[in-house]
């Protein structure tokens, strides 16, 4: 159980193992870890997604986390792109104009890069793109979820003593 315990997205992306010396302090917080796995599984993999497939979901993680500089995290979330008509949202460069998703792609970038930049506004854009309101949520929970797990696997690297 603890070796699961460690394969735990935070845990594992920032290199803390059973073995190693942040060990005793991240079994110490073992409930707040177990709560934050099971976040992510809730934001990326929702029982009712509304629409944003995990596929989609998974690219945009990557996209985020690519977007913060944590490539560890990002290839963490690679595999779980199941669609391959998702993999083109994963990537920086790509705008969502050829899938249709140009303003989303704006909003997701904005919240994670600009977070300080987003007005109403950005959201009546998604609106008049026709993003329903239960949708705009689920971004933002997508959006605001990563923003924490970036900042726990930081975090816990540093515990750790690297970057």
């Amino acid at each position: 159980m603890t070796d699961e315990f460690f394969e735990m997205t935070a845990l594992a992306t920032s290199g803390v193992a059973a073995d190693g010396p942040a060990a005793s302090v991240a079994l110490h917080r073992r409930a707040v870890l177990e709560m934050t796995q099971a976040a992510e599984d809730a934001v990326l993999a929702p029982e009712r997604p509304g629409a944003w497939s995990a596929s989609m979901r998974a690219a945009f993680a990557v996209r985020i986390a690519m977007l913060n500089g944590n490539v560890e995290l990002a290839e963490r979330y690679r595999p779980r792109i199941e669609d391959q008509d998702a993999v083109p949202l994963s990537q920086p460069e790509n705008d969502g104009a050829a899938q249709g998703l140009a303003e989303v792609v704006a909003f997701m970038d904005k919240v994670a890069a600009k977070t300080r930049d987003v007005t109403a506004g950005d959201v009546e854009g998604l609106k008049a793109a026709g993003v329903a309101d239960g949708d705009i949520v689920r971004l933002a929970e997508l959006n605001a979820f990563l923003a924490y797990q970036i900042r726990v696997v930081a975090g816990l690297k540093l515990m750790r003593g690297s970057k």
